[in-house]
């Protein structure tokens, strides 16, 4: 899949952690590297970002072969207060699969 350009105003409405959400709940068996490309930040970047995700339980990763599967743990609350009553699948659902 080739890069996603970047916002033409140099910010989104949605964090690179709703992004690398986003990629991985669209492909569960794609790279990091491949993710990176997709959200335009460095694939570092993306591992830090799906390491904090996994360590705070909003994804766990196996290995498969000599690659990741990811599997998002849909039903984890948000964690701000603003959106606590929501999950992270029902901002997956609403942003969508495309």
């Amino acid at each position: 899949m080739p890069a996603t350009p970047a916002p033409a105003a140099g910010w989104t409405f949605l964090t690179n952690h709703t992004h690398v959400l986003v990629c991985l709940d669209r492909n569960a068996d794609i790279t990091l590297r491949e993710v990176a490309q997709q959200v335009g930040i460095t694939e570092r970047a993306v591992h830090a970002i799906v390491t904090a995700l996994e360590e705070e339980g909003v994804l766990t990763r196996t290995r498969e072969g000599q690659r990741n599967r990811y599997k998002l743990n849909r039903g984890y609350r948000l964690r701000h207060p603003l959106e606590s009553h929501r999950r992270i699948g029902d901002l997956l659902d609403l942003v969508g699969k495309g």
